[in-house]
């Protein structure tokens, strides 16, 4: 399985600290954030990765190079304009491997194991798995039922957040191949808001529980937060 990591935003909520450097270079404990999601892929058994490239690209190709520091190999694909978290895995088809990809977005720093997700994947025949983790207030919502089954999923809701937590999406996902049918043509088109939410009663989407450490650096503080998780060593992947 090859695994296809999304470093083309702009990351504009982080504000100065993206202002000259594309969020997969901002630095953790004096590593770029793409490092370690390199490194823990490659712990997991996953040697091809595939890295999209848009805002300040040249900076991620010029630091990261072909893979081989990280024992991966590494393919680019620049979009001239942005394609969203559905239209880049959709343009990808004819390079994936096997018949699922997974897809990582570039702002997290994880350690999930990711055997037993993949396992799941497959022994569900699920068209999509979801990393999911319980959080009181997100832009997402979704209902499982027992078998982890997605029954609702909820894209930016305009109701308030409920008092308790609720399952969410965490940012990492198994993709099938038979789910490309059902990603639209336009662009940018996005993962979440145009392909699970229309087709959540259609397909089989499957929700795996979060067991490990995770942390989507989307703000000013939640860097903070990570930054912390690698220095205090709460972050266990090989980085």
């Amino acid at each position: 399985m090859k695994a296809l990591v999304l470093c083309g935003g702009f990351g504009t909520r982080l504000g100065a600290l993206t202002r000259e450097c594309p969020k997969a270079l901002l630095p953790l404990a004096g590593k770029p954030l793409i490092e370690y999601t390199l490194a823990h892929l490659r712990n997991q058994g996953l040697e091809e990765v595939i890295v999209n490239l848009h805002y300040r690209g040249d900076q991620i190709r010029n630091a990261v190079g072909d893979g081989s520091r990280f024992n991966v190999r590494i393919e680019y694909f620049e979009e001239p304009a942005l394609l969203g978290t559905a239209g880049t895995p959709r343009a990808l088809a004819d390079r994936w491997t096997c018949d699922s990809l997974l897809v990582v977005y570039g702002d997290l720093l994880f350690d999930e194991p990711l055997g037993p997700m993949i396992a799941q994947h497959e022994a569900t025949g699920a068209a999509a798995t979801l990393l999911v983790h319980r959080r009181s207030a997100s832009n997402s919502r979704l209902v499982l039922g027992a078998d982890r089954r997605v029954h609702e999923f909820l894209e930016r809701p305009l109701d308030p957040a409920p008092a308790e937590a609720t399952w969410v999406n965490s940012g990492v996902q198994i993709l099938h191949r038979s789910l490309l049918a059902f990603i639209p043509d336009s662009n940018p088109c996005d993962l979440a808001q145009d392909v699970y939410v229309p087709n959540v009663h259609k397909v089989g989407i499957f929700a795996y529980p979060l067991c490990g450490y995770r942390c989507a650096i989307d703000s000013p503080e939640r860097y903070e937060m990570a930054e912390r998780a690698v220095v205090e060593k709460r972050w266990r992947g090989l980085g």
